[in-house]
């Protein structure tokens, strides 16, 4: 029989451990930024999809579409953080992006239009606000170096609440519109905050990838919704 070993949190390791922990961390992060961008290219170039996302974002379809990616999210989150084979974390990581990619290609296709339109670089100025954003909130978790776990529970309710709201507003034909949105981008630091808190206290030192993955999710949600507050101006 295997002897069992307590699970050490990344906090508990001595600090060259920890350091290798978050360089590794951040490594697959940025991989998995730029494999977002270089599938969204080629997502972009294909008609059909582009077509297709433009119909389902405007529809109650998108609704399920939604849903399908949630509940997809939760099962690759969930095998990223059990599974022991780093090629099952990498797998569940490169699918993760791969979704997101999909999700993003109707609201990277209206942003780019709507910048042609008006001469106004929306992705270029969302981006650098996101990756500004991301960076102080990470700063703060590790600065404060407190256990944001209590976040999780915010965030659900949160999470809920605007399933409540984008379903309403299908439903009443309503524009939720910038403060939806500002509000929205408020859960979305708060994810990453918890998710920092996570990296540090939380995971093993094996589960950088994982760790990764839940930073990739919270970024790209705040992302998401900082593209769509410069859209609803």
């Amino acid at each position: 029989m295997e002897e069992f070993k307590p699970a050490v949190p990344v906090s508990a390791l001595n600090q060259d451990s920890r350091v290798a922990f978050y360089k590794k961390t951040y490594t697959n992060l940025a991989f998995a930024i730029l494999l977002f961008i270089v599938v969204e290219y080629l997502l972009l170039q294909v008609d059909f999809i582009v077509n297709l996302g433009i119909q389902l974002i405007q529809s109650w379809a998108w609704l399920l579409v939604l849903g399908g990616f949630m509940f997809a999210s939760n099962f690759v989150e969930r095998m990223a953080a059990t599974s022991k084979d780093k090629s099952t974390q990498y797998l569940a990581l490169f699918v993760y992006v791969v979704f997101e990619a999909l999700i993003f290609v109707p609201l990277i296709y209206i942003a780019i239009q709507y910048s042609e339109a008006t001469t106004q670089n929306v992705l270029w100025q969302a981006a650098i606000i996101t990756l500004s954003l991301f960076t102080g909130i990470s700063v703060v978790g590790f600065i404060t170096k407190k256990d944001f776990s209590f976040l999780k529970s915010i965030i659900t309710i949160g999470g809920f609440i605007a399933i409540g709201l984008i379903l309403a507003a299908y439903i009443g034909g309503i524009h939720l519109g910038f403060w939806f949105c500002a509000g929205m981008v408020v859960l979305a630091a708060a994810s990453i905050l918890y998710q920092t808190s996570n990296m540090i206290h939380k995971y093993e030192e094996d589960q950088y990838v994982a760790a990764s993955l839940g930073l990739f999710a919270s970024l790209m949600l705040l992302f998401w919704y900082i593209v769509s507050m410069f859209l609803s101006e």
